[in-house]
């Protein structure tokens, strides 16, 4: 056979060959290839202005406002699938979300596209200057495949601003409770930030100090304008002294300051011990005063008489007799 015929041959008897091996393999050639399921939902930040068409999303949305100021932006949503479906928008978090407000609710978002929905965040005309935080919260409702799909697009504001940190220790009293003492005091932040203050307490008698207190930090955060009462216990005060109470408050941004109050330990047995003897002096004067009502001048009490003007007696009858001389040798019966 030439040469040219038997590869020919041996070609095609190999190519038959393979096939019939491998039919799985020549049905998988001959399908096409599978198209991936498009992705659900997504939320992310709409452009900003003035970004150029194709601009990615950025990552966060970032505001600044003074305090007072009314902050807009937009949150875009995507639907790449074939199904109209609805997402319900929210602020969440404990700084700037609440302050946020989506121009709707609930949107719904029809088939391959994306829609931009605005919202603002309104900062309160007393929020401190500096940085906050909040989330965007997306959720999926209805029946559909993205129900109950929950997205959150983090948000960072700024409130600018004069920062001024200012604390301020106020009405503090010291009473003895049982077997302790119990410090009470008043913390106010008149700053326009948010403070962590550190309390300190010390008190020094009169020979010496009594209570050193290192500073720990309460409460955890005070808000600008806002106050709190607190109390603080002294296990086993001295029984007998007088103390000085001393607070000393201090916060970040260089705020401080110091308050004290005066406590006098006085035992009952002390106060208790001249009681006695006030009210046995207080018998002895009421005694004395009663018999010196009853002497005389003359330092002794005359018996049915009491002394006249000229040192005589007169009667002790009902009526009293005329005593004045003038009067009596110018009366009616008097001599000439």
């Amino acid at each position: 056979m030439p040469f040219r015929l038997r590869t020919a041959v041996g070609g095609a008897t190999l190519a038959t060959a393979a096939v019939l091996l491998c039919p799985a393999a020549t049905a998988a050639a001959a399908r096409p290839a599978a198209t991936p399921a498009p992705p659900g939902w997504s939320a992310a930040p709409a452009p900003g202005a003035g970004a150029a068409p194709g601009a990615p999303d950025r990552p966060f949305f970032y505001l600044e406002g003074a305090p007072g100021t009314v902050l807009t932006d937009r949150l875009s949503l995507s639907n790449p699938t074939g199904r109209a479906l609805s997402v319900r928008l929210r602020g969440s978090g404990s700084g700037a979300g609440g302050w946020i407000a989506p121009a709707s609710e609930e949107v719904r978002i029809p088939p391959h596209t994306r829609a931009g929905v605005p919202f603002t965040v309104t900062v309160p005309r007393d929020a401190a200057p500096g940085g906050r935080s909040g989330t965007l919260l997306a959720t999926g409702v209805g029946k559909g495949a993205g129900a109950g799909r929950r997205t959150s697009v983090p948000l960072h504001l700024r409130v600018t601003g004069p920062v001024l940190s200012a604390l301020t220790v106020e009405k503090v009293s010291v009473r003895r409770a049982g077997g302790a003492a119990l410090i009470r005091y008043t913390l106010v932040n008149r700053g326009t930030t948010v403070l962590r203050p550190r309390i300190a307490v010390r008190a020094d008698g009169l020979f010496g100090p009594l209570l050193r207190r290192a500073a720990r930090t309460r409460p955890p955060e005070l808000a600008p304008g806002r106050s709190v009462d607190l109390t603080e216990t002294w296990p086993g005060p001295p029984a007998l002294d007088a103390v000085e109470v001393r607070l000393i408050a201090t916060a970040a941004g260089g705020a401080h300051d110091t308050a004290t109050a005066s406590y006098t330990a006085v035992p009952w047995g002390v106060l208790a011990a001249p009681l006695p003897l006030l009210a046995a002096g207080a018998g002895g004067l009421a005694v004395l005063r009663r018999r010196l009502r009853g002497t005389g001048p003359g330092g002794s009490r005359g018996e049915g008489a009491a002394p006249g003007p000229d040192g005589g007696t007169r009667p002790s009858g009902d009526e009293p007799a005329d005593t004045d001389p003038v009067l009596a040798g110018t009366g009616p019966g008097a001599r000439a």
